[in-house]
């Protein structure tokens, strides 16, 4: 059972991320029209980059309690991506007859998300060697 200190967190966290979500998503929607949803994909790319930076910072440092451990990456990333949003999307290119879209879309989020996951995670760990 979880306590109320890591439900607190890991809800905090989540309101942060959920708002970072919604505004980085249209900055970067803005910034970038087009009929790949470039927004979505931007907060699944930079949160998996960051995931990989916080998961390989823990693996060498006990500065931080599992508290703020959970804030950060079950609250604020997990609320920051978006793969509900990402999945929808890819749905309606599908559905509209975007194939290459769809595929692409799909694509750039689930070769994207891993590879920045494991870019964050790797630079981290020369760092920290």
């Amino acid at each position: 059972m979880m306590s109320w200190q890591t439900i607190l967190a890991i809800g905090s966290g989540g309101f942060i991320g959920a708002v970072l979500r919604a505004y980085l998503n249209g900055v970067i929607s803005h910034r970038l029209p087009h009929d790949i949803p470039f927004g979505t994909l931007g907060v699944n790319l930079i949160g998996s980059f960051i995931m990989g930076l916080l998961i390989a910072y823990f693996m060498y440092t006990t500065l931080f309690s599992m508290h703020v451990k959970s804030f950060l990456t079950t609250g604020i990333l997990g609320g920051l991506t978006t793969y509900s949003a990402f999945a929808i999307e890819s749905f309606f290119l599908l559905n509209s007859g975007h194939i290459a879209l769809a595929l692409a879309n799909i694509s750039l989020n689930a070769f994207g998300s891993i590879f920045m996951a494991g870019s964050g995670f790797y630079i981290v760990k020369y760092f920290m060697r």
